[in-house]
C-alpha cells in the first residue's frame, strides 16, 4: 500500500488563516441596527387564482357595481383593468374592475349579509 499525502491543508490550518485577520481588524464603535423584517411581495397572485378558479369552473357569480347594479354571470376571462362576464339570456358584457364594489358567488347567502332567506 502507498502512503499518499493530501492535496488539501488541514482544517485547524484554514481557521487560523481566516480567524487571524478578523482580529488585526478595529472593532466598529456602533452597535449593529437590527435586522428587519423583509417587505411583503407586491403581487400575491390571489386575485389571478380566485378568476381562475370561477373560469375553469364556470362557476355563477353576482358582480355588484359601485352604483349598486347587480350582473349576473360566468366569469369568461379577465386581465389587469377588466373581467368579461358571460350572461345568460342578454349580452355579455365586458366590465372594468375600477367599476366593481365586489363579487360574489352566485347562491352564496354570506354575501347577502347572512339572512339565510329570512
Amino acid at each position: 500500500m502507498v502512503n499518499r499525502k493530501l492535496f488539501r491543508p488541514a482544517l485547524t490550518d484554514m481557521k487560523e488563516q481566516y480567524v487571524a485577520p478578523r482580529q488585526a481588524q478595529p472593532a466598529p464603535q456602533s452597535a449593529p441596527a437590527p435586522r428587519k423584517k423583509p417587505a411583503p411581495p407586491d403581487q400575491t397572485f390571489a386575485e389571478n387564482f380566485y378568476y381562475v378558479k370561477q373560469m375553469q369552473s364556470r362557476t355563477p357569480v353576482a358582480v355588484v357595481l359601485t352604483d349598486g347594479e347587480v350582473i349576473r354571470g360566468t366569469v369568461e376571462w379577465y386581465d389587469r383593468d377588466c373581467i368579461k362576464l358571460t350572461r345568460f339570456g342578454s349580452p355579455n358584457l365586458l366590465i372594468y374592475k375600477h367599476s366593481i364594489r365586489y363579487l360574489y358567488k352566485e347562491g352564496d347567502e354570506a354575501a347577502l349579509g347572512g339572512t339565510n332567506g329570512q
